[in-house]
């Protein structure tokens, strides 16, 4: 049985870290929808307050997060130790979207300085804190991120990409609103 945590103490913040990956668990209300489970990469994680936190949304194909999001608000949280001791972390909240047309969107994006441009920022008020043992997770080796992602970015003006997510990230696999058109002038 896991342990619970009123809030992000230094013990949990330390763990969060030094973790390399975290995997994001959403879900939509309709009964056949698909459930979504998205790892995360590089430096884009920020712990906002005890129990504020909020994600980076670089970018990616999909946009199954942001959706289930925009309809339900829940949002799971994962990181894993694949070093050191054993050791599951779950931050269970409701989540927030500040797309990058936002007028919040730079002001939220100064919480992560590797990063000058992305899709969204994601905020979630932590509602639940939980560990749990993570003995059946395996070690592997933080060899170096990838960089595909941001050299997709830097080779497209904000303008391009901001046309790329209205137009590919417009709906989620099941349908619902992903990256909208916050400025209908």
């Amino acid at each position: 049985m896991g342990k619970t945590y009123e809030h992000i103490d230094d013990r949990v913040e330390a763990f969060i870290r030094a973790q390399k990956v975290f995997f994001v668990g959403s879900a939509p209300l309709q009964e056949d929808g698909h459930v979504n489970l998205s790892p995360k990469g590089y430096d884009s994680f920020a712990i906002l307050g005890p129990n504020r936190v909020a994600f980076c949304d670089v970018g990616g194909s999909g946009i199954e997060t942001v959706a289930h999001v925009r309809e339900n608000q829940r949002l799971t949280i994962m990181f894993c130790a694949f070093e050191g001791a054993a050791n599951i972390l779950r931050l269970y909240g409701k989540a927030q979207i500040i797309q990058f047309d936002d007028p919040d969107f730079a002001k939220a994006l100064t919480w992560f300085p590797a990063h000058d441009r992305a899709r969204n920022i994601i905020t979630m008020d932590v509602t639940r804190i939980q560990d749990s043992c993570g003995w059946g997770v395996p070690f592997y080796e933080f060899k170096g991120e990838r960089d595909q992602l941001k050299r997709a970015q830097a080779g497209r003006s904000v303008e391009e990409a901001g046309e790329r997510f209205y137009t590919r990230n417009a709906a989620s696999i099941d349908g619902l609103p992903g990256i909208v058109r916050l400025n209908q002038d």
